[in-house]
């Protein structure tokens, strides 16, 4: 990959494909409709496309309709040496003879690559996966959820408790990140990746569970300016060299 240490590719939602050096990665796979083509530059990923690569790890968040397809099992058919790195919340029948399966603060190591999993403010887990001298976080649905028609309590529950995961992964130095950047919250939906932003610093922030709603990922690059590392995303299949 000459001077690049990874290709990002948007798939869809919080869906990405990271390619490194010697390894594939793909986190919370999902498709809510049937692609009009197919194709890595659709932001689609099939069987045949997988067929020839080695080192393929599959990662799932967690069990939300929204960032697990089970048909992504159906991969390792076409090739056997997928490796899948499942949250514990997913029933262990979806799974396969090739699953690993991580509750939060667990740790899985295979072909030179460690996956360390932390916790979530929903379902599920986070996954700092690193290989390749890279570090690489995917946050799932870890995210500061401040939703407007709750409860002062219940709002400051939910900061509480995500800036307490925060402070779990403090101290670890990350190149990519993948964090929510959702505009359900309003105008509270980057709360939770400018902070973590501020207190982890990665490299590249790359936004995610936004689906179609690029304006989001075009308001966040604009609002956080140079302050924050980060890439406006406008369309599924897009490529981000790292």
């Amino acid at each position: 990959m000459n001077s690049l240490q990874a290709e990002i590719t948007y798939l869809f939602h919080s869906g990405y494909a990271v390619k490194t050096a010697t390894h594939f990665l793909i986190f919370d796979y999902y498709r809510p409709h049937p692609p009009k083509k197919d194709g890595l530059t659709e932001g689609v990923i099939t069987a045949d496309f997988l067929k020839p690569k080695s080192n393929v790890f599959v990662f799932v968040s967690h069990s939300h309709a929204d960032h697990f397809d089970p048909a992504i099992l159906k991969w390792s058919q076409a090739n056997p040496d997928i490796t899948y790195v499942l949250s514990s919340d997913i029933h262990p029948a979806m799974g396969t003879a090739s699953c690993r399966f991580l509750s939060p603060y667990e740790t899985f190591s295979q072909g030179g690559l460690t996956v360390n999993a932390f916790g979530s403010t929903d379902l599920g887990v986070s996954f700092l996966v690193k290989v390749d001298h890279l570090s690489i976080f995917h946050a799932g649905d870890l995210n500061w959820w401040h939703w407007k028609g709750e409860s002062h309590k219940e709002q400051r529950h939910a900061e509480t408790i995500f800036k307490a995961e925060i402070d779990k992964i403090a101290g670890e130095v990350i190149d990519i990140a993948f964090f929510p950047v959702d505009r359900r919250l309003e105008e509270f939906y980057s709360l939770g990746a400018e902070y973590f932003a501020s207190k982890l610093q990665p490299k590249l922030l790359v936004p995610m569970h936004f689906g179609s709603d690029f304006g989001a990922s075009r308001a966040f690059a604009q609002k956080v300016g140079p302050s924050i590392s980060t890439v406006e995303i406008t369309r599924e299949g897009q490529t981000i060299l790292f």
